[in-house]
């Protein structure tokens, strides 16, 4: 009865080495992140019209060549609780260093954004 016992602790201990100790099973170090961009208000129409129309198709096929996909660019937002942003955008990408290497290349876009709303950009890491 003994023996069993000790077999058993001695078989779940391992398992756990080996779980701890396998790369493709313990906590993945590149995670999914999410490039998180939100317009609380819009200080500039006409310069937001315009910035809206720089984020069309090309800006879909840039965010594909960076690896990324976006999974939200939406300005139909419905507030849960506290004040919903007047527009979002959600992107996705396998890693941080993808997500900050897109964002820098759109310096040009981050400076007419920032020029015409009060809005914040981030980073979020998923599960």
């Amino acid at each position: 009865m003994k023996i069993r016992h000790t077999a058993k602790i001695a078989v779940a201990i391992g398992l756990g080495l080996w779980v701890t100790t396998t790369p493709d099973l313990a906590a993945p170090s590149n995670r999914t992140v999410y490039l998180v961009i939100e317009v609380d208000e819009i200080m500039d129409a006409e310069g937001y019209k315009a910035l809206l129309s720089r984020m069309g198709p090309s800006n879909v096929v840039e965010v594909k060549f960076a690896d990324g996909r976006y999974l939200a660019r939406t300005e139909n937002i419905t507030a849960l609780g506290g004040t919903a942003p007047k527009g979002s955008v959600i992107i996705a990408f396998d890693n941080v260093a993808r997500a900050k290497a897109y964002y820098d290349t759109t310096q040009e876009m981050i400076a007419m954004r920032t020029r015409v709303t009060k809005s914040r950009s981030f980073i979020v890491e998923g599960l």
